[in-house]
């Protein structure tokens, strides 16, 4: 799981945002699903890092709305 940096999710349009925002959140939601029946996430910091990337897209959502 690549960090996205905020410039580059500035660069993106809104619908690429929430596109990805969905994406993000359906990946967390299936590793939260392995983590809880037992089994070991796949990369450690895995959930972590999509928690990041989920605060920072809406982070920028909510700056492009205050404009």
């Amino acid at each position: 799981m690549a960090s996205l940096k905020i410039a580059d999710i500035r660069d993106m349009s809104a619908e690429e945002r929430n596109q990805k925002l969905k994406e993000l959140r359906d990946e967390l939601m299936h590793e939260k699903g392995v983590s809880a029946s037992g089994g070991a996430p796949s990369s450690p910091g895995a959930i972590r890092a999509l928690k990041l990337n989920i605060s920072r897209i809406l982070t920028v959502q909510k700056e492009e709305e205050e404009i």
